[in-house]
């Protein structure tokens, strides 16, 4: 099976490209800047065309959450213009599309996990882009499935994992926000997920579907799990200082609770992701071999 994944250096696509290199029956391919541009609907439909894959994975788009507020223009030619390009590309093909999105399509004013039917409602820039490419892609392409995900991390990039070590290699405590609410994702995790979607027997190539981490925890409960795992394995750790968000502004507004449900995806493909405690211990522990091989620390290392 040929699969053509949009973006080449993201976390999601590096883990794609990590698990799909044990599947045999996998050929994937990594499209991405200069030869195919989101905000050049041309580039888009040649590239696709060209490689005709038996199916699209749309994983690139514009995620920078603040810089949004100021850049609508590009984060719409990207999230919406750009998946739309994407879809119609596939569909031109007769090909299923695999779409990412966004737990920001929803307010986040809601204390359950949201489900795939709620209303959407986004309350940024980021969010409504994301809400009108699910829109675009869904009419872009019959044969699609768009899958909403959160709290997206892994050993690669730029993420909240990574960030917490970097900063606890410099200083000893840390103030995270402890009034909002969601599930954190492995990227490792949800790649698995994708493939697994791709190559389903059933081929259920339609409709949207919540994936996760399993379990759900706040800002602070995250960072002070990281720092667990890290503490037990040798690398850097912070005490961390529970604030309200109203003490940490952002640009733009982040969904106060914003739980996905994952009941759907879990009766429909019969996957459930780790706990969410667990796969940060996987995640960590990789940084913490890759990157804090010597951090000095009291601890020996053990199983956490």
């Amino acid at each position: 099976m040929k699969i053509l994944v949009t973006g080449k250096n993201g976390q999601v696509v590096t883990s794609l490209v990590e698990a799909a290199a044990d599947m045999e029956e996998i050929e994937l391919i990594t499209v991405g800047r200069p030869e195919f541009d989101l905000t050049d609907p041309a580039s888009v439909r040649q590239t696709i065309l060209t490689a005709k894959p038996e199916i699209v994975i749309s994983a690139a788009a514009y995620t920078a959450v603040d810089r949004a507020e100021d850049e609508q223009n590009l984060a719409y030619a990207v999230n919406v213009t750009g998946a739309a390009a994407v879809a119609e590309a596939a569909a031109v093909l007769r090909v299923p599309i695999i779409h990412l999105s966004t737990d920001y399509v929803f307010s986040g004013t809601d204390p359950y996990p949201y489900l795939e039917d709620d209303e959407a409602e986004p309350k940024t820039v980021y969010g409504y882009t994301k809400l009108r490419g699910e829109r675009a892609v869904a009419s872009g392409n019959p044969r699609h499935i768009i899958l909403r995900t959160s709290w997206v991390y892994s050993p690669f990039g730029t993420n909240f994992v990574r960030t917490m070590l970097r900063i606890a290699s410099e200083r000893d405590k840390i103030a995270v926000v402890a009034d909002h609410w969601g599930n954190p994702t492995s990227a490792l995790d949800l790649a698995n997920a994708i493939l697994l979607v791709a190559t389903h027997q059933a081929r259920h190539f339609s409709g949207i579907y919540h994936v996760t981490g399993s379990g759900e925890t706040n800002w602070s409960g995250f960072a002070k799990h990281i720092f667990k795992v890290s503490r037990a394995y040798g690398g850097p750790a912070a005490d961390v200082d529970e604030i309200v968000s109203t003490g940490y502004r952002t640009r733009a507004k982040r969904p106060a609770s914003s739980g996905l449900s994952t009941e759907k995806f879990e009766r429909t493909f019969g996957w459930r992701a780790p706990s969410w405690q667990s796969s940060v211990e996987t995640v960590v522990r990789r940084i913490i071999d890759r990157d804090y091989p010597d951090y000095p620390s009291p601890h020996d290392k053990r199983e956490v």
